[in-house]
């Protein structure tokens, strides 16, 4: 389990596909202390398993083929900045929300906007994933923990305070950039329950449900 707050980010080295896995070569900013083989690190919001690397020098993945194609890992230049998340230890403090590392699908940064000190960003989602996107919830953003503005018609807005942009990937964003998303999974759940429980078709949710369901 991650918590979506950013511990350091990094560049991809060298991604490499054949047959149905790969490898994905990641350089750090700085070490990371300690690290265990096997253990797992969210790339991107991504959860992978650390394969080597633990000596200090860069971090390499083994990747399925899945992976590269249902996220950004698979579409990201050779250079592109990562954004990197050791898994949270039991004894950990959370400070972002509960990010699984199982990404949901890619959207697309729509466009980025100064207002005031602060940064304003929209992005485009998968019609599919609308209905778990809630106005003031959490939304991991390749892998980044952030509070949801608004959310209208297949689109969402969130605010960036400065040192989300200068300790992510995301300053180097514009327009027309992928993004990995991973929508609040206690949400997803609600949704499977009320979906089981026989309100509507394919899960499509409504605050009027959640009511009637008992969850508000």
């Amino acid at each position: 389990m991650f918590t979506g707050l950013v511990e350091m980010t990094g560049k991809i080295l060298a991604r490499k596909l054949q047959g149905e896995a790969g490898k994905l070569t990641i350089e750090t900013a700085s070490p990371f202390k300690a690290l265990e083989q096997g253990e797992s690190i969210a790339v991107n919001g991504v959860c992978l398993t650390l394969e080597s690397g633990m000596d200090g020098g860069p971090l390499v993945f083994h990747v399925m083929r899945e992976t590269f194609s249902r996220t950004n890992l698979g579409s990201e230049p050779i250079g592109a900045t990562v954004n990197l998340e050791r898994a949270m230890p039991a004894n950990g403090r959370f400070g972002g929300h509960i990010v699984s590392g199982h990404v949901d699908g890619c959207g697309t940064i729509v466009s980025i906007k100064q207002k005031d000190s602060d940064t304003e960003m929209t992005v485009s989602v998968p019609e599919e994933m609308v209905p778990f996107l809630v106005e003031k919830g959490s939304v991991a953003v390749d892998g980044i923990s952030l509070t949801i503005e608004a959310v209208e018609n297949n689109t969402f807005r969130i605010g960036l305070i400065p040192t989300t942009l200068s300790h992510t990937n995301l300053s180097g964003k514009k327009a027309g950039s992928p993004v990995n998303l991973e929508t609040d999974v206690i949400g997803k759940y609600v949704a499977a329950f009320l979906g089981r429980a026989g309100y509507g078709k394919k899960s499509q949710v409504t605050m009027q449900t959640l009511a009637e369901a008992g969850f508000l």
